[in-house]
């Protein structure tokens, strides 16, 4: 695993940049796997300025996402589809038609399951971008989730629910269910990257790098793909270094 450790959150996101920037110059048709949430806001600021100020171009780009909540559909301002619109899409010259995300609305879960690893079997990631949860949980995969899973719905566990409630009006809103890409859908990207910042971080990066590969923390496989960059901050590093 390759480790970058920044001295804040903007020069992690610049350098997350750099990471990125190396596939979709490389690669103009790459599939770049997408992750929501705080920690790649910046990274995406990054993409947009520079599509912006150098016109590098997303015309041919296609993007799978790694999550959704269950029952929000692409109108509501916190689902992950809308997320993605409002902070990197609707920036970029991308077609629409080949951003793919869960479908939050399907009534048949096990089928939107299936579609979406047929999905990701015709799609292999050349990158996939990656959070860190507090508790070592990689897109909604908590704790205890299986090395071989593949998209699934999942219970969020009250931690999870804690630390997304700040995006939402009040704890009571915020769902209590999501799909997300398996940790065997995360594990053919080509290449990972994964972000972490912030004090709170700290155990779960020890864990990533350091720790016991086991399902207890999800993200401690990822010590076993061949192409992984962690890009952290100081504070997320604390315990590592």
């Amino acid at each position: 695993m390759k480790i970058i450790v920044a001295k804040n959150y903007e020069e992690m996101s610049a350098r997350a940049f750099e990471v990125m920037a190396e596939v979709v110059k490389t690669n103009p048709q790459a599939v770049l796997g997408l992750a929501t949430g705080s920690t790649p806001l910046g990274l995406y600021r990054n993409m947009i300025e520079d599509h912006k100020k150098n016109g590098t171009s997303y015309k041919q780009i296609k993007t799978v996402n790694l999550d959704e909540y269950a029952g929000l559909d692409e109108n509501s301002d916190q689902s992950y589809v809308y997320f993605m619109r409002k902070n990197l899409f609707d920036s970029l010259d991308i077609d629409r038609k080949n951003t793919n995300i869960e479908d939050g609305t399907a009534s048949d879960r096990k089928a939107e399951c299936a579609r979406y690893n047929a999905l990701l079997h015709e799609l292999q990631q050349d990158i996939q971008v990656l959070g860190i949860g507090s508790n070592g949980h990689i897109a909604f995969n908590e704790p205890g989730t299986p090395f071989g899973s593949e998209t699934h719905v999942v219970d969020l566990t009250e931690s999870t629910i804690k630390d997304n409630s700040r995006l939402f009006k009040n704890i009571d809103e915020v769902p209590r269910q999501a799909f997300t890409m398996g940790l065997k859908n995360i594990m053919n990207a080509k290449k990972i990257l994964i972000l972490a910042n912030g004090e709170n971080k700290a155990q779960a990066v020890y864990g990533l790098v350091k720790g016991e590969v086991t399902e207890n923390v999800p993200a401690s496989v990822l010590q076993l793909h061949p192409d992984c960059t962690l890009v952290c901050d100081e504070a997320a590093a604390r315990l590592i270094l």
